[in-house]
């Protein structure tokens, strides 16, 4: 098993920056990506970007540009930078880990507790 914990979230103004982290635990040898789901309110939660322990990156179209996904495998973490955010951005963020990545869009394996992004003015 993998345990996820995410850090940072909050409020912030459009146009804003915010960091998110996300520290892994357990069996951190069976992970073969990291990254970050989001879910807005009433709607399905979507893929925002994943990073694969040998720094291959993919992102949404939607935030392209905005967000930056980093990993430190010394560490076990991942973190995200969103720049430019957006009141559409506004969401509960999760942490994810894939046993096997084959796509963005791939089966998740493990998730964390979430925490919650907010832009507002």
């Amino acid at each position: 098993q993998v345990q996820l914990v995410e850090s940072g979230g909050g409020l912030v103004q459009p146009g804003g920056s915010l960091g998110l982290s996300c520290a892994a635990s357990g069996s951190i040898n069976s992970i073969a990506a990291m990254g970050w789901y989001r879910q807005a309110p009433g709607k399905q939660r979507e893929v925002v970007a994943a990073i694969t322990s040998g720094g291959r990156i993919n992102y949404a179209d939607s935030v392209k540009g905005r967000f930056t996904i980093s990993r430190d495998n010394a560490k076990n973490s991942v973190s995200l930078q969103m720049n430019g955010l957006k009141p559409e951005d506004t969401a509960v963020y999760y942490c994810v880990a894939y046993r096997w990545y084959l796509s963005l869009n791939g089966p998740v394996d493990y998730w964390g507790q979430g925490t919650q992004v907010t832009v507002s003015s």
